[in-house]
């Protein structure tokens, strides 16, 4: 609880993400270019799927990046809700336009590989349609938290849609076990370790570790930037009521 509590100062938690952002920015580059060379021009293609597997190398990440994305705006929100640290709902705020394009990404890289590999753009999957209903939720999340004039009430608003709508990652998650999907089973995250070979599971590693690079990047300047915006409100409130 004391380390919450010293962590949601904005001061005391941007005076040690600040200097990380620069070294964030450059993993991300560099993580994320390796894995796109080694996915795009040094894995092989796939004896079933051809060259249409190297969708997978944008599409897995994404997808697991989403379900990553809402996991910590709903801790977030939890926080926010139970210990009031406005800090809290900052992070959940920042988190939610990232795991919206993650989302979207996984929405649109999946209809690609879809085509090819099943002969139709979209099917109302188990799969499919829980990833849909976790990008809706985030749209919802966002549309709440603007939607009042007050914006603690927006806030804890959101932060109850984000901790109800949790629900639907482990349905995502555990989706093609629960049910006869289209969608294949987890090669990757498995208990017997991973199904697909080293040179397919290398660049996918690459890409998952450059999108989460990308994400903790992108949330420490849209965090700042959100604090910067708060101060500069709470100044212009103090300037008018004086």
């Amino acid at each position: 609880m004391a380390m919450i509590e010293k962590y949601a100062n904005p001061t005391v938690f941007l005076g040690i993400t600040r200097p990380l952002v620069p070294w964030l920015g450059g993993a991300t580059v560099a993580t994320l270019s390796a894995g796109l060379y080694l996915a795009l021009f040094a894995s092989p293609a796939d004896y079933q799927q051809g060259e249409s597997v190297r969708i997978m190398y944008v599409h897995v990440p994404a997808a697991w990046m989403a379900m990553m994305c809402y996991t910590s705006m709903a801790i977030a929100s939890g926080v926010g809700l139970i210990w009031k640290h406005p800090l809290a709902h900052t992070a959940a705020r920042a988190t939610a336009p990232v795991g919206a394009a993650f989302t979207l990404l996984a929405l649109v890289t999946g209809s690609l590989w879809g085509k090819p590999m099943w002969g139709t753009w979209w099917v109302w999957d188990a799969r499919l349609t829980s990833v849909l209903i976790l990008f809706f939720l985030y749209i919802g999340y966002m549309a709440l938290n603007n939607a009042f004039d007050n914006a603690q009430r927006g806030a804890n608003a959101a932060a109850v849609l984000a901790l109800v709508g949790f629900v639907n990652v482990p349905i995502i998650k555990f989706s093609v076990e629960w049910w006869n999907t289209l969608h294949q089973p987890a090669s990757v995250m498995r208990m017997d370790g991973p199904t697909i070979h080293a040179s397919m599971l290398w660049p996918l590693g690459l890409m998952a570790l450059g999108y989460t690079l990308f994400y903790f990047w992108v949330l420490i300047i849209r965090i700042d930037a959100d604090v910067t915006a708060g101060k500069i409100r709470a100044l212009r409130q103090r300037r008018a009521h004086s």
